[in-house]
């Protein structure tokens, strides 16, 4: 094949399962610890006995690192009261929602199929952008580097080639005896060759990033969509692309692998920890309530202040079926003993629950 006619057809991923052998010695002990880890935090996750609480809070958390990948800035506080309150929402906002919406969509497709296809990747990614564009037909997508303007890589240019290669890996993805290495070594192998066929317009990053937690679920490594890699991509941001690259261009799969690994592994044990500490603040916030007020506990109040960390008396209103009067005296009661904080928002009176937004917000150590 000419230089010319392989510019013009760009980068043809290798088929799957690779010729490779990807099962090193170094991967293969990254992927036991990894393993534990993971099957760990699937443990973890039965200590929170509503799952909306932790699956709300994880997601919004992924869905605002993620989209900070690609430069979509939002602020915790603007986030996290756009749940109860998705008036005057800024684009930002918006478009990490719109990625939440996306994961979740996916999630139900994963867990009442048990399968992930081509057909539900294109739902996924019209979720996060809002539009049909669906899988490019046209060429002339590249990547470049976002200071010198510099073209990095040149993915697939034909639709037919990205067609056939995402063929190649809806099979891969769903057929176990294709290849039977590790699954997290699978799912190393399936991020990379989603982001490498790049089959969108826009949206790939965070599409690719949504498939990896859909495939730990799919494969019945997680229960809940509660692992997501992309607070660890965001503080390794420079060798997350360099690494993709040096497998392209070197064939180098083991760095590539271990770095995956890695962040799995670092990322479930940091999951866990956040469990164990929201799990203890339920607790205590429980105990604080009950002895402020046994008039005032409930089950269902308490839920309801982990279900965002925002709360305002609608909500409040609604989730318990009461009177606004009675919610109003509620949040001013848990205002009084110092769970919640109330702060304005234009005509909006919200209350926080600082502890729980604390949590949340603080980057892992």
């Amino acid at each position: 094949m000419s230089q010319e006619k392989s510019t013009l057809k760009g980068y043809l991923p290798p088929t799957l399962p690779l010729a490779k052998a990807l099962e090193t010695k170094a991967v293969l002990k990254k992927a036991i610890s990894a393993n534990i880890a993971l099957a760990r935090l699937n443990g973890a996750t039965a200590l929170i006995p509503n799952q909306t609480v932790l699956i709300n809070s994880l997601v919004l958390q992924e869905a605002k690192d993620s989209s900070e990948i690609e430069n979509i800035i939002t602020t915790h506080d603007d986030l996290y009261r756009s749940t109860i309150d998705q008036t005057n929402m800024t684009k930002s906002v918006k478009e990490v929602r719109y990625y939440g919406e996306a994961l979740r969509k996916g999630f139900e497709l994963v867990t009442q199929n048990k399968l992930l296809l081509i057909k539900d990747i294109i739902n996924i990614q019209s979720i996060l952008e809002k539009n049909d564009a669906g899988i490019r037909k046209q060429g002339g997508t590249s990547l470049k580097n976002d200071q010198t303007g510099e073209i990095i890589f040149t993915p697939p240019q034909l639709e037919s080639d990205i067609r056939n290669a995402l063929t190649n890996l809806e099979q891969y993805i769903n057929d176990a005896e294709l290849d039977d290495v590790d699954p997290l070594i699978k799912m190393a192998v399936i991020h990379h060759q989603f982001e490498t066929i790049h089959p969108f317009y826009d949206g790939n990053g965070r599409t690719g990033r949504i498939i990896n937690i859909l495939y730990l679920v799919l494969n019945e490594l997680l229960d809940l969509p509660t692992l997501y890699l992309s607070r660890y991509i965001t503080t390794h941001k420079a060798d997350y692309y360099r690494l993709l690259q040096s497998v392209r261009t070197d064939n180098d799969w083991e760095e590539w692998i271990l770095f995956m690994l890695d962040g799995i592994e670092k990322t479930a044990n940091q999951t866990i920890s956040l469990v164990h500490q929201v799990d203890g603040l339920i607790r205590q916030t429980a105990i604080e309530i009950q002895e402020f007020s046994s008039k005032l506990y409930s089950k269902d109040l308490l839920e309801a202040l982990f279900i965002h960390p925002y709360t305002k008396i609608e909500f409040i209103e609604q989730r318990l079926n009461v009177s606004r009067q009675t919610a109003s005296k509620y949040l001013k009661q848990l205002e009084a003993q110092g769970i919640l904080k109330s702060t304005k928002f234009g005509n909006s009176k919200y209350f926080i629950n600082y502890r729980f937004y604390e949590l949340l917000s603080t980057p892992p150590l």
